[in-house]
């Protein structure tokens, strides 16, 4: 298995200081809970997101794949990303150091 990261950022870059519409906070449900899924299948490696609340708040799935085409899938198919509310960018990638 690869190793690969995908940074996630909000398409709507003030959704934290406004509060999200009711279809952006179910979108968002969606989005933890295909996380939580995969996580669940032992794929995800760490999730997390930063505090701030401005335009360089982004989130961060680091995971496993057997191939950048799946990795691609994988990215492709989080809700949040699927369904506009945040883009993507995928990242080869490899974990040096992990903590307990």
């Amino acid at each position: 298995m690869k190793e690969f990261l995908y940074k996630l950022q909000l398409v709507r870059g003030d959704m934290l200081q406004t509060g999200p519409t009711e279809q952006e906070q179910t979108v968002v449900a969606e989005h933890f809970a295909y996380l939580q899924d995969l996580n669940t299948s032992g794929a995800i490696i760490l999730v997390g997101r930063t505090l701030t609340t401005d335009a360089h708040t982004m989130g961060l799935a680091i995971f496993r794949a057997e191939s950048e085409n799946e990795a691609l899938q994988i990215m492709n198919h989080d809700p949040a990303v699927r369904k506009g509310v945040m883009t993507a960018t995928l990242y080869p990638f490899k974990v040096i150091l992990q903590g307990k």
